[in-house]
């Protein structure tokens, strides 16, 4: 059986649909493929879906099954070879929940991410001082102080993918709600918090937009979300949807619609980049 890992990359999402896309036009069933292996038809499912590691000699076998030639067999080998291995986030396998660990490696992968954010400043936009108080005002402070630290030094790492020499458009609508909740009584956490996203306002690769109270309710109004859009012709839209203990990931074509047509409706009533930077500049100076 091929070996489990506690969430997938990128890499193997990508070759997983791509498998899944070689057997369908060589006509072949999982049930067919998985007699090629001499498995269980759900190891098949479990490798097209990157529920588990791409095996190399299993996919060499359903590569030739599937009449790919051997240039194009070597080829997607060394992708895979590359999809496995570990993501620099598994060094926080003991504190990054599982279910979040694919929501990293898609941010690190993504060409846009676009999200709502109703309660807090989005984690690759917090300071260090914001993103600890969030953290010890959560169930995660219940954790004790190590496993916080842990959870902020993770959330700085995230934030060199806004450094990089080809960084993801970031487009965020947050709530007039992240400007309004202190998150600590030091008023400077949220000074500094402010003075960060007003830094980053004046990024070209970074859009910000405030949801005015005065606008009213929008479609929005349920949970946060992210929609990741990337590069890769083989990786469609994704969207990503927390709750208290976990979260969803979305890729049929009519959630994913769904999800943008709200996302265009909200960036047209929110308030413009240059009202949301004098917004940003108002609450600075109110703490």
């Amino acid at each position: 059986m091929s070996e489990r890992r506690a969430a997938p990359t990128v890499g193997q999402v990508v070759l997983g649909k791509r498998l899944q896309e070689l057997r369908e036009a060589a006509g072949l069933s999982r049930d067919e493929a998985a007699r090629v292996l001499r498995v269980a038809p759900a190891t098949v499912r479990r490798m097209e879906t990157a529920d588990v590691a791409l095996k190399i000699p299993y996919v060499q076998i359903l590569l030739t099954a599937y009449g790919v030639a051997d240039d194009e067999v070597t080829a997607f080998v060394e992708l895979a070879e590359e999809a496995n291995r570990p993501g620099w986030w598994q060094r926080f396998h003991d504190v990054l929940p599982e279910w979040f660990s694919l929501y990293v490696s898609l941010e690190g992968a993504a060409r846009i991410i676009r999200s709502y954010e109703p309660h807090f400043v989005p984690g690759l936009l917090q300071t260090e001082g914001y993103a600890r108080a969030v953290l010890e005002a959560g169930t995660i402070g219940n954790s004790g102080p190590e496993a916080v630290e842990r959870h902020v030094s993770l959330r700085m790492e995230r934030q060199r993918l806004l450094e990089r020499e080809n960084p993801p458009h970031l487009w965020v609508i947050m709530d007039e709600t992240v400007l309004r909740r202190p998150v600590s009584v030091d008023g400077r956490v949220m000074r500094d918090q402010l003075d960060k996203l007003l830094e980053y306002s004046a990024r070209d690769r970074v859009t910000l937009q405030v949801a005015e109270f005065k606008d009213g309710p929008h479609p929005g109004t349920y949970a946060p979300f992210s929609l990741f859009r990337f590069a890769e012709p083989e990786l469609p839209d994704m969207v990503f949807t927390e709750y208290l203990t976990g979260a969803l990931y979305l890729d049929s074509r009519k959630e994913v619609s769904a999800h943008l047509e709200v996302l265009d409706h909200m960036t047209a009533g929110a308030a413009s980049t240059q009202r949301t930077e004098g917004l940003l500049r108002e609450y600075r100076d109110s703490f």
